[in-house]
Order: C-alpha cells, then sequence, then structure tokens
C-alpha cells in the first residue's frame, strides 16, 4: 500500500516537472530491498517533437541553400559569358548567319560558351525535325564543328511549329536586341506565347516574331533576374 502511494506521488511530480523519474519504492514493513521503476512522461515526448521539428527545419534550410547556389552559378556563368562578350569580334548574327551557311536550315538558337573558349553554339533544325549543333569561332566566325543532336526530333519539329508564320528570324532577333547590348545568348522561348528571347550585356529582352518589338523579359524567378 506504501508502495503504490509513493509511486503515485513520485508520477504526479514527473507530470509536473516533466521528464522521467525513477521512482524507489520498498516493499513496506518486509525488509525487501528496493525496486526501480522508470516513470516517463510528456516531456520525453515533447523533447522528441523538438528534435523532429528541427530535422525538418535543417532540411528546408539545406534546400534553400541548394537553390540559391543553384542561382548564384547561373548567375556566374551570365556573367562569363558577358565578360567574354566585350572581346569577341564575332557577334551572335555573325555567328548564325555561318551556321546557316554551313547547315541550312532554321536556326532557333545561339549561345556564347562561358567557359573560355570564345565559341558560338548554334543549334540548326532542319526541315524534318533534326537539331544540328554547330560551333562557330567567336574570333574569327569560322565553323569549327557541325554536329547532329541523335536526341528525339520532336522538340525540333515543336521549334519549327512555334515559328511557324514568325517574320523574324533568330539572326534578325540577334540585331534587334544588339540596341540593348552585347547578345550573349538569343533562344526560341515557347512557354505561352512563342518570342525570342536575347541576353545581353544590359539584361535580358523577349523579341516579337512578328514585330521584332524589343522589351524587357520578365521571369517568374524574381532573384534569378539581373538588373538591366
Amino acid at each position: 500500500m506504501k508502495r503504490n502511494l509513493v509511486l503515485a506521488t513520485v508520477a504526479a511530480a514527473a507530470l509536473i516537472g516533466g521528464g522521467t523519474v525513477a521512482a524507489y519504492a520498498g516493499s513496506g514493513d518486509d525488509g525487501a530491498s528496493p525496486r526501480q521503476s522508470d516513470v516517463r512522461v510528456a516531456g520525453d515526448r515533447d523533447d522528441t517533437q523538438k528534435d523532429d521539428d528541427g530535422d525538418r527545419r535543417d532540411s528546408r534550410d539545406d534546400d534553400r541553400d541548394d537553390d540559391q547556389g543553384g542561382r548564384d552559378d547561373d548567375r556566374d556563368d551570365r556573367d562569363e559569358a558577358r565578360s567574354q562578350a566585350g572581346r569577341t569580334g564575332v557577334t551572335a548574327a555573325d555567328a548564325i548567319a555561318a551556321a546557316l551557311e554551313r547547315t541550312p536550315g532554321t536556326a532557333v538558337s545561339a549561345e556564347l560558351d562561358d567557359d573560355g573558349s570564345r565559341v558560338w553554339e548554334v543549334t540548326v533544325v532542319k526541315g524534318d525535325g533534326t537539331e544540328h549543333d554547330v560551333r562557330v569561332s567567336a574570333g574569327d566566325g569560322k565553323v569549327l564543328s557541325d554536329r547532329r543532336d541523335d536526341d528525339d526530333d520532336r522538340e525540333g519539329r515543336a521549334d519549327l511549329a512555334a515559328l511557324k508564320g514568325a517574320s523574324v528570324d533568330a539572326r534578325e532577333a540577334a540585331e534587334a536586341a544588339a540596341a540593348k547590348g552585347v547578345v550573349v545568348e538569343i533562344d526560341l522561348d515557347d512557354d505561352g506565347s512563342a518570342v525570342w528571347k536575347a541576353e545581353t550585356t544590359k539584361g535580358e529582352w523577349n523579341v516579337g516574331l512578328k514585330s521584332g518589338a524589343v522589351t524587357p523579359h520578365h521571369d517568374d524567378d524574381r532573384d534569378d533576374r539581373d538588373d538591366d
């Protein structure tokens, strides 16, 4: 009887203070050695919940750090390309013209490599949808290589469909965007209403497929947009 009373008293104290309490209770008057009982209460569950919440916060912080790191890498790549643009004698429009002379078709993009090689990479789509990656020297405009892309040609056909009825091609779009800085990339953006998307040393711009009008490009991710 006394043992039960002691255990009940200890359990009540544990509930008030939280945590784990070790209770010792004798057997009463029979002189038997005491036994130890652990009383685990809500305090232990609270500690476990706090640990779980901390782990979730750490995971979210890691994800945000990874996203920020990816944006920083992209921004560094663009900065490098823009730095090279001032040292090239061949414009995006020149590179597109050289690529089309070697590989007739429809140019859908041109990008200045950001690895220091001073090379334009121009993507040309043939009438059947096959894509060719044409590399053009940014120093003298010579075609360095022409490689057929072995990937599925559905993307190429989709680009041709998006450009159907357009009056402004990639070369003309690059020339129009040059009014907003040295062009380091021109690409067909067919997410929604198709436009030419140009990146220059002064920002990112849209060039209309029919009007050729140059307007600021607005990204969904504000953090990934450079200042004009």
